[in-house]
C-alpha cells in the first residue's frame, strides 16, 4: 500500500496587517498541525498564531541571525509532511515573491508530497499604497519594477542590471533594501538616474508601527541614517513618491 503523506501549504501572510491576510490563509492556518513561520509575517500575526492549536516553529531570521538554515527548514517541512501532518509554511507577503517559496516548493514536490500555494498580498504593492503611494499612475509611472535589495550571499556579483533600471523610468520598488541602501543608491546615481528623483522608505508598512522617510536620491541615505531606518522596510523610487503628502491619510 502506498504510504500516505500529509500536505504542505505555502501561505502568504500579506504585508503585516492581520486584516489583510486572505480568508483562505486564515482557514488553512486553523486547520494546520504544524506552522513554520517567518519573522517578517509581522508581530500582530505572530500573536494571532499563539492562539492556535498547531505546533509553532519560528524559522525566521533577525539581524542576520538564521535560527535554521534553509536546508534544515526544507527537511522539517518534508519530515512533518511524511508523518502525515498538515504543514503550513507561513511567509510574509506572497510566498513566491523573493521569499524562496519556489525553492521550497521544488523540494517538497521532489519528495512526492502534495504542495499548494496560498497567494498573499505582496508588500511590494500594499506597503506603498498604505503610505499614499500608488506604484503606477498615468501621469507619473506606466511601469513598475520589483527588485530584491539583498541577493544571495554566495553570488560573486549582482545579477541585477542596475544600468537598465537607472534608465528605465517608471517606479522601482526594492524589497529588503535597507542593509545595502547606500550601495544600491550609488549604483543608480552612477548610471545616470537624476539625483532629484523622489524616494520613500516605508518601515513596518500597514502596521500601527509604520514609519515613512521621504527624500531624494541624492540625500535618502543620509536621511535614513538620521531617522534610524531599520528593516523590514520597502524602498520606493520614482515620481509617484510625490503623491505621499497628498494621499497619505494619518489615522
Amino acid at each position: 500500500m502506498k504510504k500516505r503523506f500529509g500536505k504542505v501549504f505555502l501561505v502568504g501572510a500579506g504585508p503585516g496587517d492581520p486584516e489583510l491576510m486572505t480568508v483562505k490563509a486564515r482557514r488553512v492556518l486553523e486547520e494546520a498541525d504544524v506552522i513554520l513561520y517567518d519573522s517578517l509575517v509581522g508581530e500582530q500575526i505572530i500573536e494571532m498564531l499563539m492562539e492556535m492549536e498547531a505546533e509553532l516553529i519560528d524559522v525566521g531570521k533577525r539581524g542576520g541571525f538564521h535560527r535554521y538554515s534553509q536546508d534544515e527548514i526544507n527537511q522539517m517541512i518534508v519530515g512533518y509532511a511524511k508523518e502525515g501532518k498538515t504543514v503550513v509554511r507561513l511567509k510574509g507577503g506572497d510566498p513566491y515573491l523573493f521569499g524562496r517559496g519556489g525553492e521550497e516548493a521544488e523540494v517538497i514536490a521532489e519528495e512526492g508530497i502534495e504542495v499548494e500555494v496560498v497567494p498573499g498580498i505582496t508588500s511590494a504593492i500594499a506597503v506603498p499604497a498604505s503610505a499614499g503611494i500608488p506604484v503606477t499612475h498615468r501621469d507619473f509611472a506606466s511601469s513598475v519594477t520589483f527588485i530584491t535589495g539583498h541577493e544571495a550571499d554566495e553570488k560573486e556579483k549582482t545579477s541585477i542590471n542596475w544600468k537598465a533600471l537607472a534608465e528605465l523610468g517608471g517606479t522601482l520598488v526594492i524589497l529588503m533594501g535597507v542593509k545595502k541602501l547606500a550601495d544600491n543608491i550609488t549604483r543608480l546615481l552612477g548610471y545616470g538616474m537624476s539625483p532629484e528623483t523622489p524616494v520613500a522608505i516605508i518601515e513596518k508598512g500597514t502596521t500601527p508601527f509604520q514609519k515613512v522617510t521621504v527624500g531624494k536620491l541624492k540625500n535618502i541615505v543620509d536621511m535614513a541614517e538620521k531617522n534610524k531606518v531599520r528593516p523590514p522596510a520597502i524602498v520606493v523610487i520614482g515620481r509617484v513618491v510625490t503623491l505621499h503628502e497628498k494621499l497619505f491619510y494619518k489615522k
